[in-house]
């Protein structure tokens, strides 16, 4: 005959997710932070948004996992009797059933206690990583009445608290609906009862219950004294008894509704009462009672006892507790202060200034150090949050709403003077932090700590506004880590009563940050590969931008050769075929037309583009532009394709307007071609102005050369600088008047601007129309990257002359004075003029070289990735392009492959670390039948055994191999373990 089979336990309800509050702002913040990067074109910022969005989901998948398997057993009242006016708590059993907890997650018991018309939310938590067997909830202040404890729900919060899984407890899965009974408040030195009952009187005909005379043995009620109870019996027979006495005549209080006349109203009557029914419980004396509608024989015992205090619970209407006022909420303060743990705060403080920390190289002095000021006294005062200050140290007060305030306005004031705005990126960021740290000053709740942590992420993304390197990459990762590390430490909600308020240690909390942030890189790598990237930005704000190095609007004597002073890159430069030689690598900028006698400035008049002549090969090159601020880029003569964005200018300039405020990437096509063939008359004759009576000896000597023609009289120009010059970067300051002579018959000592100016001085004079051109000249080819870096000090001017039949002509008299700055680089130049090549590299230059190449590749391929790689991208993989149904299916499914790591873990269950309680863990997960909590190996099996009969030997043989293994007196050899491992991975669940 076959053993019936047991029915499988009822499936739990599916928990409802939901974010939280925390959650809902957390999404918030990568929202803003995604419409900044899309609007600013912020790569790495792309980066860190998907990188917490990505956090945001993962932490869903943990909050499941933290209430998975939960089971909660009925509440176990902990203070009984139930009065009112005194706390009133209640143990409510917790088991989890083959599931792990996600680490640091907590879960939250919550349930209404609802008394008449008024109904008190009560909420308890424990970390769910340290589980204690069970939950209690505590009611500060019950009235007198029925309480109902209603609405039960489970809730599984992830580690940082920004996920709620929600499971509804009915009367099949949780407590259910349960009525508490709160007897009134006792009389404070109540007197003795006034009457007595007498033993045998005429009414009763029998004697009452005592201590004194043994009347024989009972069944054992609920409620009955385990002194009470006869344990020889129990050990004999195995059944409960509990022993009954009878007590002399005179011996039992009469407790009665009318010796309460004297009080006034019923609630003190009632009171009364109360004080003589649990006196009499202390003493353990049989009594009788009274009100009206109920009356008690005289007994003892808790059942006694119990009646009385139920009838004093229900008797009539309780009276209504008016509600109280609403708490007025300050602009500047909480409603509410608690004392915060110090040490997540203090942690929380140094994340904070982890976060602040690339602030401190580019903010004023005094700025640093009022936020170092702030953020160590809120640490000093965090201190003093847990117990009494030491003795004879003086306790620091809170700083007062009205200090903070006048530091916010003083700061942003001397911020607006240091940069002369506070709109701009530099002065933005600086006040932002500045109101951050403030807010760290003030901070008295839990609330208050998380939006520290979520302050502290936005100010993060902030930095790429400055810089977009791996180093500032490195930073923002390892201060997301502290942040929600941080963030992990207040899961728990303000004002909730915490089973295990104990917070992670900086150290756990940072390692269950960076399995976070690993399980939210695939989603991340993914998004930032694929997520639409437009080509300009959603409205158009233009950031300020400080002093930085690059061309000017003019240039004057010493403009270039300050610029040749700083290593700094301009540009880089990707050639698709061989890169060209140093004679060709002239980076068109800006054009100077105009001329006053001491500077040289570009024309903002209007003149018609004149067509381009191109001949010979193309060739194909990709410039990365670091930012200037200046609008024009940076190409070789003469562009023949316009990237998006850009436009070329008259003066055949290549331009972007607004300025690019980024590290930018444009990609150029060159051919060698001839320019303003049919330029405008207009403009001709404006490149023949010069400044009358000014530097006579030089009009003098180029009026001379009138009578050649004029490709001789560039020749003879040049001629005058083939001798007696010298190429310097200090060159002697020149008089305001008549620079031009003095330079040509005095110093004769110069950088570029000074003879590429004295040049086309002399062309004007000599009336062939000239000008200067502004650039960058030559470059350092990168032997591990291929490329050219061109830097500050490459910065160079020539000039330009307009000959007919070919148009402008590029004309370098540097290259006479000095060809080794064409040919190699400056620092020959300076050292030997007539070198032919540059000077081989040392050990150092190479080293700089390989770094540097590692920045372009992280540039090209992570700070610069924009819409135009992505569409390469798309192509490259056969979509057609962003938006297409074949994206959205690819983008759809790699999304869910990026996720499955992280779902996969989180559903995970739990394998313990002990070797034979990891046996049987295996040995139920092959069954499908999880140990319950408690559950010995031999009940255990003997479950199992009659859920699978065909495997009930083999299960006891399990069981008694573990015992043996566990509790034997040889001990749990390493021999024994692998045979009993070996031995559950044997049995196979019947089909």
């Amino acid at each position: 005959m076959t053993a019936p089979r047991i029915p499988a336990p009822a499936r739990p309800p599916t928990p409802t997710l939901r974010p939280t509050r925390l959650g809902a702002l957390f999404l918030l913040l990568v929202v803003l932070t995604l419409i900044g990067c899309v609007n600013y074109s912020l790569s790495l910022g792309y980066g860190l948004t998907f990188l917490l969005g990505g956090v945001w989901v993962i932490s869903a998948a943990q909050a499941l996992r933290t209430v998975r398997g939960v089971r909660v057993g009925p509440p176990v009242p902990e203070s009984a009797p139930a009065l009112a006016g005194q706390p009133l708590s209640f143990r409510v059993p917790l088991g989890r059933e083959g599931h792990s907890a996600a680490p640091g997650g907590a879960l939250r018991l919550r349930v209404r206690a609802r008394q008449g018309e008024q109904t008190h939310t009560l909420s308890v938590a424990a970390l769910a990583s340290h589980p204690d067997g069970g939950l209690t909830l505590t009611l500060l202040d019950p009235r007198r009445g029925a309480l109902n404890l209603e609405g039960w729900r489970l809730s599984g919060l992830d580690p940082l608290g920004l996920w709620s899984a929600d499971l509804p407890l009915t009367a099949e899965t949780g407590p259910g609906e349960l009525r508490l009974w709160v007897a009134p408040a006792p009389e404070a030195q109540a007197p003795a009862p006034p009457t007595l009952f007498a033993a045998g009187h005429a009414e009763t005909g029998r004697r009452a219950a005592g201590q004194d005379d043994l009347a024989g043995l009972r069944p054992y009620q609920a409620g009955d004294a385990p002194r009470l109870v006869s344990w020889r019996h129990a050990a004999r027979t195995g059944a409960l008894l509990t022993r009954e006495y009878d007590a002399p005549a005179g011996q039992a209080p009469a407790l009665d509704w009318a010796a309460t006349t004297g009080l006034q109203g019923p609630e003190a009557r009632l009171s009364r009462l109360c004080a003589w029914v649990l006196a009499a419980r202390a003493q353990g004396d049989a009594f009788s009672f009274s009100l009206p509608g109920t009356a008690l024989a005289a007994a003892a015992g808790e059942a006694q006892v119990a009646a009385a205090l139920g009838a004093l619970a229900a008797f009539g209407t309780p009276p209504a507790v008016p509600a109280p006022p609403p708490a007025r909420r300050s602009l500047f303060s909480p409603t509410s202060r608690e004392t915060l743990p110090a040490g997540p705060l203090r942690f929380s403080l140094l994340a904070l200034a982890v976060a602040l920390l690339p602030g401190v190289l580019r903010q004023p002095v005094w700025l640093t150090a009022l936020l170092a000021a702030g953020l160590g006294y809120a640490a000093l005062r965090a201190g003093q949050n847990q117990g009494a200050a030491p003795r004879g140290t003086r306790r620091l007060p809170a700083l007062p709403a009205a200090a903070l305030a006048l530091v916010a306005v003083l700061g942003a004031l001397g911020l607006n003077a240091a940069y002369g705005t506070l709109l701009g990126q530099d002065a933005g960021t600086a006040l932002l932090g500045l109101l951050i740290v403030l807010k760290a000053a003030e901070t008295h709740t839990r609330r208050d700590a998380r939006l520290l942590s979520l302050l502290g992420l936005f100010l993060t993304s902030t930095h790429f506004f400055h810089d977009q390197g791996p180093l500032t990459a490195l930073h923002a990762l390892l201060a997301t880590a502290a942040l929600l590390a941080a963030l992990g430490g207040w899961t728990l909600e303000d004002g909730e009563d915490h089973a295990a308020d104990d917070a992670p240690a900086p150290t756990t909390g940072l390692r269950r940050a960076g399995q976070l942030m690993l399980l939210a890189a695939p989603l991340a790598a993914l998004l930032f590969a694929l997520f639409p990237r437009p080509d300009g930005p959603l409205w158009q704000l233009p950031i300020q931008q400080g002093a930085q190095t690059g061309l000017a609007d003019s240039i004057s004597a010493g403009e270039f050769s300050n610029l040749a002073q700083s290593r700094e890159v301009a540009f880089r430069a990707d050639f698709t075929g061989t890169v060209p030689a140093p004679e060709e690598r002239y980076w068109r900028g800006p054009v100077y037309e105009l001329y006053d006698g001491l500077r040289w400035t570009q024309l903002r008049a209007f003149f018609n583009p004149t067509p381009v002549q191109v001949f010979g090969p193309t060739r194909s090159y990709s410039v990365t532009l670091e930012p200037s601020g200046k609008p024009w880029l940076l190409a070789l003569d003469v562009p023949v394709t316009q990237p998006r964005g850009t436009y070329f200018t008259s003066a055949f300039q290549a331009a972007a307007y607004p300025p690019p405020t980024r590290r930018t990437r444009y990609t150029f096509t060159q051919q060698a071609a001839r320019l303003g063939l049919n330029e405008d008359e207009r403009r001709l004759n404006l490149n023949l102005q010069l400044p009358p009576g000014q530097n006579p000896r030089a009009v003098a000597l180029a009026q001379e050369w009138r009578s050649l023609a004029p490709a001789q009289r560039v020749q003879a120009g040049l001629d005058v600088f083939r001798s007696g010059f010298s190429y310097s970067l200090t060159p002697p300051t020149l008089p305001e008047q008549n620079r031009i002579d003095a330079f040509l018959y005095s110093s004769r000592v110069g950088f570029c601007e000074h003879f590429a100016s004295a040049f086309t001085f002399l062309m004007r004079a000599a009336g062939v129309p000239a000008r200067i051109v502004g650039g960058y000249q030559g470059g350092e080819i990168n032997p591990d990257g291929g490329y050219l870096t061109v830097r500050q000090q490459d910065a160079h001017a020539w000039a330009e002359v307009w000959l007919a039949g070919q148009g402008w002509v590029r004309v370098d008299p540097t290259a006479v004075v000095a060809p080794a700055r064409i040919r190699a680089d400056l620092g020959t130049a300076l050292t030997q003029p007539q070198a032919t090549a540059a000077r081989p590299p040392g050990t150092l230059a190479r080293a700089l070289l390989r770094v540097d190449a590692l920045q372009n590749s992280w540039n090209t391929w992570v700070a610069g990735y924009d819409g135009t790689q992505q569409r390469t991208l798309l192509a490259r993989l056969g979509v057609q392009g962003v938006g297409s149904a074949p994206y959205l299916l690819a983008l759809a499914a790699l999304a869910g492959l990026a996720l499955l790591p992280g779902l996969l873990l989180a559903r995970r269950a739990a394998r313990p670390r002990d070797p034979l309680a990891r046996s049987l863990h295996d040995l139920g997960a092959r069954l499908g039948l999880p140990q319950h909590p408690g559950e010995t190996p031999t009940a255990y099996a003997a479950r199992a055994g009659a859920q699978f009969p065909g495997l009930a030997a083999e299960l006891r043989a399990v069981a008694a191999e573990y015992n043996r293994l566990r509790y034997g007196r040889a001990g749990a050899d390493p021999a024994g373990v692998r045979a009993l491992r070996a031995r559950v991975r044997q049995v196979r669940r019947p089909r």
